[in-house]
């Protein structure tokens, strides 16, 4: 009896007990996590500033930083990066330093063994050593900011945690490493495009290549000088790059305009009220939870200004914004900063020929530690152009030159950007810029307006950069950079507007100094162009209205071509009704719009598959990648005219292959099972921004996700807009009228899930709702001693 009643008892209390351990270790958990927040209010001693501190934050987050010594403003920042960002500031450092299998494991090996060939952490602590003294004393000042932000947190970081990883303190190499990061964003470590564009132009036939491969054509909107002119079909027939038995290729399509990249635009103080220039700009990124931009702004000590914009998490600098005289933005320029030198090699590959003769290969080695496995050893094998990072389709080693890999191509120059009063001064800096090479749009306060490139540009002699030659004859080399009065440059032009979106920008002598490393195609740019042409008065809402453009303008065509192919075509009435009812633009609720945009993207994919497969003999791993962003030229040529012998001979008619190209975009919308009429453009163009740990923990999206917005806007057109690439800010400013100004941004300011400021702005960022640049009333006040 007394062993059934003692049964009875924990039958009951066993549940009670085990509901109390869970209570208090979700209470444990969320204390925890608590405590991981940034602080927000009160007064630290910090023991390192000569100046105290006011950090001044809104209900957003946007932070305004208060001090009298500029090293001390800087010391705050990096406070602040820390406590707010400190784990995607880890994720960019390691990124470029190729040390991402040691939080993250095996999974990023392949990822660290690629990017480490550049060496670049011992090439930012080389440029480290020769910083003007001014700057690394501000730099020193932000990581002692970092490091103490960091042991302020009253528990580390939560990504930590989970990965069972202790955070590791920050140096003054991290911070140009971050810059780092960019150029692996925005250009190519291995030259892909020199790379693709050189096979090509060696294996297919002269006309061919010609037709398929432009360099433009009536989508150019450049600042100045003539479109290209367009290419005639060729006669050559495509079938005569493959055998009968020859399978063809098929890869699938993505926009061929899905960029890293960027708009923005800036109009003269004579199209303006006020007389003061007006500046745009959204830069193109992939979006994340946290956001690749912190929001922030300080006083500019000796000045009665301030510096507002956006700053990179791991660096000192306002990289877009205003500083209260002059307001400028970047956008990737698209040229060509780097080349590949095929190597002459002696008969037994050890050695290779330089215009000295021949040269033994250095070889260095990389310790690459991984979480969880033993460390593994990289030999990087170096020429005196650069590393050897692979080779083309004859099996022939690449050296590769690049800028990033000079001291001139990695600095913290930009911080001048602060103390420059005028347009033409902000231009100057251009060709001292130490970033990934930028189209440089500036405006001030007195109405001036300017282009020029941020970066320092090679001065090549005996080639122009566009194919792989040997340099080992010495006709070939680089003679140094480009002086200041030699950097192309514009300078209030005429029309008082300036446009660029990642396509061409320039003509004539100043785009054979830039090359073509895969210009946009243009189409978005041109309707920037447009919109700014079509207006005489401008004002900060007339430049957002611009930015949230979403009209089809590139796809009108490609609308009535279909609806034209399917008039009469039995089976098709509703698809065809919905195409003719697609509204013009890419609005989340538009059936017709995703139908005629994915339609052209898999007629592109199956007419120029021929190719791809010819290709594939010489390169199995070839593919097209930014050599299609200017296939719309053939393509609609091919759609228009329908030439026999360029038809993909896997189909018997351009009926066919069009038929197929509908039915297969048709057969993946109706996988879902939803009605067409459910299948619009924003079922597909879903937000998909996630914190870059999701991928392996899908659990985070739980809390570390934005909401899964149905997104207007596309890729050729200036509402930039994918579910996993965009407007990571929007930003309209006036120098000196910031309080007119306009900002938005995909994410809020902190990267933890608790923060009040967590997704703060998402909604005016989905909506297009015209959000305050600078910050507002003052709700969280600390100060720093």
């Amino acid at each position: 009896m007394a062993r059934t009643s003692y049964l009875k008892s924990w039958k009951f209390r066993l549940p009670i007990i085990l509901a109390v351990i869970f209570v208090l270790a979700a209470v444990s958990i969320w204390a925890w996590w608590r405590s991981s927040l940034p602080i927000l209010s009160g007064e630290i001693e910090t023991g390192s500033l000569e100046e105290p501190v006011v950090i001044q934050r809104d209900a957003q987050g946007v932070v305004m930083i208060q001090s009298q010594d500029r090293n001390s403003s800087a010391f705050a920042l990096g406070f602040l990066h820390a406590q707010e960002r400190f784990f995607q500031m880890d994720l960019l450092r390691r990124n470029s330093a190729g040390e991402l299998s040691e939080l993250l494991g095996q999974a990023a090996l392949k990822k660290d063994k690629k990017v480490r060939r550049h060496q670049f952490r011992k090439r930012a602590e080389r440029n480290i050593a020769v910083m003007p003294s001014d700057q690394r004393e501000l730099l020193d000042h932000y990581v002692q900011g970092v490091n103490f932000g960091l042991t302020q947190l009253g528990a580390k970081p939560w990504e930590y945690l989970l990965l069972g990883q202790e955070p590791r303190p920050w140096n003054a190499a991290d911070s140009l490493l971050a810059t780092y990061s960019m150029y692996l964003t925005l250009q190519s470590e291995e030259g892909n495009f020199e790379r693709r564009d050189t096979a090509l132009a060696e294996l297919l036939p002269e006309d061919l290549y010609a037709f398929f491969f432009p360099a433009g054509g009536t989508w150019d909107a450049p600042l100045f000088g003539p479109n290209e002119a367009e290419i005639p079909v060729p006669q050559t027939p495509i079938s005569t790059l493959l055998k009968a038995d020859d399978p063809i290729v098929y890869q699938e399509m993505e926009s061929d305009d899905k960029v890293y990249g960027s708009n923005n635009w800036v109009v003269g103080g004579k199209l303006t009220e006020h007389g003061s220039a007006i500046l745009a700009n959204d830069m193109h990124l992939g979006l994340s939870v946290p956001n690749i931009w912190y929001r922030a702004g300080w006083n500019i000590p000796g000045s009665d200004r301030k510096i507002r914009g956006v700053t990179l998490p791991g660096g000192p600098i306002i990289v877009a914004g205003s500083n209260g005289a002059v307001a400028w933005g970047f956008t990737n320029t698209g040229g060509d900063w780097g080349d590949l030198i095929p190597l002459e090699l002696n008969e037994g590959a050890t050695k290779y020929r330089t215009p000295d003769g021949w040269r033994d290969f250095t070889f260095e080695k990389e310790t690459i530690a991984i979480k969880g496995k033993e460390d593994e050893t990289l030999e990087v094998r170096k020429t005196i152009w650069g590393p050897v990072i692979g080779q083309n389709y004859r099996g022939v080693p690449l050296a590769y030159r690049w800028i990033a890999h000079d001291i001139r191509g990695g600095n913290m120059n930009l911080l001048r950007i602060e103390s420059a009063t005028t347009t033409q001064q902000a231009l100057d800096l251009g060709p001292e810029i130490g970033i990934p090479h930028q189209n440089f749009v500036v405006g001030d306060r007195d109405g001036n307006i300017g282009w020029t490139v941020a970066g320092a540009i090679p001065r090549r002699v005996g080639f122009d950069g566009s194919r792989s030659v040997s340099w080992a004859d010495g006709e070939a080399y680089w003679n140094g950079y480009l002086s200041t009065e030699e950097q192309p440059r514009i300078y209030n032009p005429p029309t008082h507007r300036i446009w660029t979106a990642n396509a061409r920008t320039t003509d004539g002598d100043w785009l054979k100094l830039m090359g073509d490393h895969g210009y946009a195609l243009g189409a978005r740019q041109q309707q920037i162009r447009d919109g700014l042409l079509a207006l005489e008065q401008f004002d900060e809402q007339s430049l957002l209205n611009i930015q949230l453009d979403d009209r089809a303008i590139f796809l009108q065509r490609w609308q009535e071509h279909l609806a034209g192919f399917l008039k009469n075509q039995e089976g098709y009435s509703e698809v065809y009704q919905q195409v003719q009812d697609w509204g013009t633009r890419a609005s989340a609720d538009s059936v017709g719009y995703r139908i005629v945009r994915n339609y052209r993207l898999k007629f592109m994919e199956l007419s120029t598959a021929p190719i791809l497969a010819y290709m594939r003999k010489f390169d199995p791993k070839f593919s097209f990648g930014q050599l299609k962003r200017q296939f719309e030229y053939p393509i609609w040529a091919l759609a228009q005219q329908e030439p026999q012998q360029l038809l993909n001979p896997d189909f018997e008619s351009w009926t066919a292959l069009k038929l197929a190209a509908l039915n297969q975009v048709l057969d993946k919308m109706a996988a879902t099972g939803s009605p067409l009429q459910q299948q619009t453009w924003g079922a597909q163009n879903t937000a998909t921004i996630r914190h870059p740990l999701a991928r392996a923990i899908p659990a985070i999206n739980w809390f570390a996700a934005m909401p899964s917005d149905a997104l207007a806007g596309d890729t050729h057109m200036p509402r930039f807009q994918s579910p996993t690439h965009g407007a990571s800010e929007r930003m309209v400013i006036s120098p000196g009228r910031e309080d007119l100004g306009i900002f938005h941004m995909a994410t809020g300011q902190s990267g933890h899930p608790l923060s009040p400021f967590f997704d703060s702005g998402h909604r005016d960022w989905v909506e297009g709702n015209p959000s305050p640049l600078i910050e507002q009333e003052t709700h969280y006040k600390l100060t720093l001693h």
